[in-house]
């Protein structure tokens, strides 16, 4: 077994566009799974290793928001950093999502030097 252990970072978007973006950026580094619903991510996480969430803010049925809130009131993943994905203005979104548990912000179309930067620092 290899003795380095490689990240894995959980995309969730509800566009396919972008989890294959982000897929094909990260995967030469990182370990990627993937979900298209907050449902399908806080299942993920219950059932295997999650380092670290990229997480869409805008999404139908259960938004990102509310997927954070969840993630962070649960004991086993309340230390996952969460990164959200936002298409908004970073001021409309990152009240709330700071007080919804996520440590970072993305804007969407993802500047990929700055994803990378963002990753590495919050697996640090």
């Amino acid at each position: 077994m290899n003795s380095i252990h490689r990240a894995t970072v959980l995309i969730v978007d509800d566009t396919p566009d972008n989890i294959t973006l982000l897929s094909n950026l990260l995967k030469d580094k990182y370990n990627t799974k993937v979900a298209t619903s907050g449902a399908t991510a806080l299942q993920i996480v219950a059932s295997s290793r999650v380092d670290l969430i990229l997480l869409d803010i805008m999404m139908p049925d259960m938004d990102g928001i509310e997927t954070c809130k969840r993630l962070k009131a649960d004991a086993a993943s309340a230390s996952i950093p969460v990164l959200f994905l936002t298409a908004k203005s970073l001021q409309e979104d990152e009240a709330i999502g700071r007080s919804a548990g996520a440590v970072d912000f993305l804007r969407k179309p993802v500047n990929p030097d700055l994803l990378f930067a963002r990753v590495a620092a919050h697996l640090k």
